[in-house]
């Protein structure tokens, strides 16, 4: 008995030890919890659509997608602003545009949200026969910005994307060596053109070139840059004029 109690002192001392070891990340006064909510969401939008000549004649046929990204000046709940610059501006008629085009609106004092995007891309590729292989996107200012976000995030959702006088989080680029390889090599397959004025004094031409900088050091080759050096903020004008734009889109396919 007596050795037990000669013991008991030191046994105390090392139970004692153990507990300060185990307990070194923990800090006065604070303690882990857990939270956990599930809520209900409501996803809505008003959009424009493009259906092409000679949609619907073949039912077999599926058609190559154009998600256009509008900027944020053309905000609010009247949708035919949106079709002020870029794709639902053009005189499709004239030139035999062979795409579906869909041009969300985004609300007065809103950007761009990832979950809108893509339930309302779920959505028309049900609804319509849409060539999931061949689907892609941009946008400009504001959506030049939900351009890089949306697709460097879901780049299996994109064979291309045109982003235009925006930028993005590079740090989206520096946690893809974390990827897992087939996450990888879908980023690195999607083809990237992005667009900027060179004398742009609204978003600096210097945030697209950190995001084709960032691409090239991940390993990503078919991306480039298109800088005009006479263009300030309306850089979207001369790239949707150009058809050159749409006939590199359609070289992609996922």
């Amino acid at each position: 008995m007596k050795k037990v109690l000669l013991f008991l002192p030191l046994l105390l001392a090392l139970a004692a030890c153990g507990t300060i070891n185990n307990s070194t990340a923990m800090k006065p006064g604070q303690t882990a919890q857990k939270f956990h909510l599930e809520r209900k969401q409501v996803l809505a939008a008003d959009y424009l659509l493009f259906l092409p000549e000679g949609y619907g004649a073949d039912t077999n046929k599926r058609w190559p997608l154009i998600l256009f990204l509008h900027g944020a000046g053309e905000r609010g709940n009247d949708v035919w602003k949106v079709a002020t610059h870029g794709p639902p501006k053009i005189d499709t008629a004239t030139i035999n545009f062979p795409f579906i085009v869909v041009s969300p609106q985004c609300p007065d004092g809103k950007i761009w949200s990832d979950d809108l995007l893509l339930a309302l891309l779920d959505e028309i590729e049900t609804k319509y026969t849409v060539d999931t292989h061949r689907v892609y996107l941009t946008g400009l200012s504001m959506g030049g910005f939900g351009t890089w976000n949306l697709g460097l995030s879901h780049p299996e959702r994109f064979a291309a994307i045109a982003p235009i006088c925006g930028g993005g989080e590079t740090i989206l680029l520096t946690l893809a060596r974390d990827f897992d390889r087939a996450q990888l090599g879908l980023l690195k397959s999607m083809g990237v053109w992005a667009f900027h004025g060179a004398k742009d004094p609204t978003v600096s031409p210097d945030e697209s070139e950190h995001m084709v900088s960032a691409l090239k050091k991940i390993g990503c080759q078919d991306v480039k840059l298109t800088i005009y050096p006479d263009a300030q903020h309306d850089s979207w004008t001369q790239t949707y004029a150009n058809p050159e734009l749409f006939a590199w889109f359609l070289q992609h396919s996922r």
